[in-house]
Order: structure tokens, then sequence, then C-alpha cells
């Protein structure tokens, strides 16, 4: 079943746009891990926060790109950006109206 996570990283001040570099920058690790869709995005309402939606084959899969060499790299970058606060939901995609092959 495919696996969502959908959630938010506080970025300390002056560092967001920094922080969505590094979550941006080409991965195509991520894609041979079973990532289906790794978006990242800003609210201007929110100037610390960043936004981030991806969509997984599965939640196991999820959880072992956690370890990929270049996932740590940029996990060791990205940290000292990062504020601690954190949000977000995990979920099993029950379906789609756009596409057949969810769920």
């Amino acid at each position: 079943m495919t696996f969502a996570n959908v959630g938010t990283f506080g970025a300390t001040p002056g560092h967001r746009e920094s922080l969505v570099d590094i979550l941006t920058r080409r991965n195509a690790a991520l894609a041979g891990a079973g990532c289906l869709l790794y978006e990242v995005g800003v609210n201007e309402s929110e100037p610390n926060t960043v936004f981030v939606v991806e969509l997984w084959q599965s939640a196991e899969q999820h959880a072992a790109s956690l370890q990929l060499p270049e996932v740590q790299a940029a996990i060791a970058e990205a940290r000292p950006m990062l504020s601690g606060q954190m949000g977000g939901y995990r979920f099993e995609v029950a379906g789609s109206p756009l596409r057949d092959d969810l769920g």
C-alpha cells in the first residue's frame, strides 16, 4: 500500500531558503528507494517553516531511505538549520481520484 509522509520542518531564522536548497537537490537515490513524489514548499505567512510532501511505495521503503548515504549527508547538512520544530502526518493512502494505481 502506498505511504504518505506530510510534514513541516522549522528553520532557524534566516535559513529557510538554504534548507529548501538542500531538500530540493536532485537525488536519484530516492526514486531507486521507492519514492514516488517528494515536494518541498514554503508559505510566506510562515517564514521559518518548510513543508514537505512525500509519497512512497511503502512505509518500510521510506524508513530504509533514511539510511541512504545521500540522505544521511543531506540530514547532516540541514541539521544546523533546523529549529527543532517539526510536525506532520503519516498515513497509508486509501486511493486517489486521479490515479488507479494508488492504494
